[in-house]
């Protein structure tokens, strides 16, 4: 006869057997003592899993992007709407972009190697960049790119940006870009969305404006379109864009939706409605209640300079620098901003806005302290200036009886109407005669701008992330094609200015600009009273990356790869693999 099995016991039966056994006291301390050990554990483990674990950014989510206007050019070689631009940067990449930092670094472009006179790039590209239609991305595509610009029937708004440079394919991933004049901030024109050649060539540039391409384009950017959603009048309402898996930069965010709205009324009541997630178009003045919405709020200065420009050969009494200094003094740059801002920008004392730590204006004009500053009625005095009977000063001047009388001209918007209110309240309180003239954008650039007709222009220049100050200063730019609007001549910031333009050294470059900017300030060609900001306001669950040194809006994408809506807690152990499988 085969023995019986006799039962096994585990550990803990045994345990358990070997418990009941125990007196009553023992057994009540030993049953204590092992729940000790098994929370004790548990304690332990969770703690190591504080210490040793991180929050780790994963694939997934979605969100929707509230913008104001209808896409119509979605296009690098086009674009020139804000829509345009937050469109083409999400959809098309090129041979550089922004970092979190705000430095250029290649994107599409392996190496970029410049001459020592500054005059040649040789670049050189990857070779694992795929357009969303499964092409690759080669030199051919960027030549292209850059020949369409500078064909002047296209009439491209980058084609001064590309004026003068010669454009060579040495082989399928290698070209060469040479200047007649050595430019160091042409870099940042690397930053130009590239298209498709074997899609765009097949048009001919009368017909290109009118392509379907230009409102449901193809490019290599982190997102390909996916879908477009149009109204019963066949206007785009919004587009929804899916990860481009063949991205070198590896989206982690799956689909983004593009809601387009006539109006920041109609933005804003989506935002309440809980449609839109993310918007960089709300009014100024509506920011505070949306983040009440489990919103919050990015804030970056944009490379923009407002000011008060003098034209000195249309006023006599502007050719006085006591004058420029009194209209200086007698504006509050702080109330400005909160007024015409609603508080989203930051008051300049001179033409740099330069936002570099190690690179910082420190021009006391801009911090309006009484405590350190004369009075405009000081100022005026020193300088010859007395109050007649009428309460309006006046001077002698070539023989004559001369009364402080100033035209304002400026743009017929809602911010320049109320910062135009707000400084001829301010003039006319002290004394002075102040007129104003309102143009619409066009009219204000060819009736007043380009002939330079005009005493003081309320306006606002865009000085872009190169800072280059030649352009708006140096005296060979006084008439018209040039930006000197206030016809500011002098031969020290002319030097500098050359030099800066020459130079590859960042930093010393940034030191030429700031010498030139401080003489500037001191002659008082203009008043420089602010630097704006984009106002981003963005869902509480969206992890973006920093977005610094941007130089238009539409730069708050440029890292948008990178962004997250969704986490894994990882003990360190696992989080290699999962950044693996995140990247892959």
């Amino acid at each position: 006869m085969r023995p019986h099995n006799k039962p096994r016991y585990g550990l803990v039966d045994k345990f358990l057997n070997l418990l009941e056994d125990l007196p009553g006291s023992d057994r009540f301390l030993v049953r204590m003592a092992f729940l000790a050990v098994i929370f004790t554990g548990i304690w332990l483990i969770f703690s190591l899993n504080q210490q040793y674990s991180a929050t780790t950014p994963t694939k997934g989510g979605s969100f929707t992007e509230g913008i104001v206007g209808t896409p119509r050019f979605v296009n690098p070689v086009l674009a020139s709407t804000k829509t345009d631009e937050d469109v083409a940067a999400l959809v098309y990449s090129g041979l550089m972009k922004i970092n979190p930092e705000g430095e250029l670094v290649n994107d599409i472009a392996s190496s970029i190697d410049i001459s020592d006179d500054g005059l040649t790039y040789d670049i050189k590209l990857r070779k694992d960049v795929y357009f969303h239609d499964g092409t690759p991305l080669t030199a051919k595509d960027v030549v292209f790119t850059i020949h369409l610009i500078q064909n002047p029937d296209l009439k491209s708004p980058l084609r001064g940006n590309w004026n003068d440079v010669t454009v060579e394919q040495a082989n399928d991933y290698e070209l060469t870009i040479t200047l007649t004049e050595a430019y160091s901030p042409f870099k940042e024109n690397f930053r130009l969305g590239i298209l498709p050649s074997h899609i765009w060539d097949k048009l001919s540039v009368s017909q290109l404006p009118f392509s379907q391409l230009n409102t449901e384009p193809i490019g290599s950017g982190p997102y390909k379109l996916a879908k477009v959603s149009r109204d019963d009048t066949g206007l785009i309402k919004s587009y929804t864009l899916a990860a481009n898996p063949n991205s070198i930069d590896k989206p982690k965010i799956d689909s983004v939706t593009l809601s387009f709205f006539k109006n920041e009324d109609e933005l804003l009541n989506a935002m309440k409605e809980g449609k839109v997630d993310n918007t960089a178009y709300l009014n100024k003045k509506d920011i505070g209640s949306i983040l009440r919405l489990n919103k919050k709020l990015i804030e970056e200065p944009l490379p923009r300079v407002f000011g008060i420009f003098f034209n000195q050969n249309r006023s006599v009494v502007l050719r006085d620098k006591g004058v420029r200094e009194a209209l200086a003094a007698a504006i509050d740059r702080q109330k400005l901003i909160k007024e015409t801002l609603y508080g989203y920008g930051i008051p300049i004392g001179t033409p740099t806005v330069f936002s570099q730590p190690e690179i910082e204006s420190t021009d006391d004009s801009a911090s309006n302290s009484t405590s350190t500053q004369k009075t405009v009625s000081d100022i005026l005095t020193d300088n010859g200036w007395s109050l007649n009977d009428k309460g309006v000063w006046e001077k002698e001047i070539d023989g004559e009886n001369t009364e402080l009388r100033i035209t304002i001209k400026t743009r017929n918007t809602p911010l320049f109407d109320s910062m135009l209110s707000i400084i001829t309240k301010t003039w006319s309180d002290n004394g002075i005669i102040v007129t104003t003239e309102q143009f619409e954008q066009a009219d204000l650039v060819q009736t007043v701008i380009r002939p330079r007709d005009f005493e003081a222009l309320l306006f606002g220049l865009d000085m872009s992330r190169s800072y280059d100050l030649y352009p708006f200063w140096h005296s060979s730019q006084q008439d018209d094609p040039g930006l000197n609007i206030a016809q500011y001549a002098n031969v020290e910031v002319d030097k500098l200015l050359d030099s800066a333009r020459k130079e590859q050294s960042t930093t010393k470059r940034m030191e030429l600009l700031l010498e030139a900017s401080r003489i500037i300030a001191a002659d008082k060609p203009a008043i420089f009273l602010f630097q704006p900001a984009m106002t981003y306001v963005i869902s509480d669950n969206l992890k973006p990356t920093t977005m610094k040194r941007i130089g238009r809006q539409s730069d708050r994408f440029d890292n948008i790869a990178d962004w997250h809506a969704k986490t894994e807690s990882l003990w360190g152990l696992f989080r290699k693999e999962q950044e693996e499988t995140v990247n892959n």
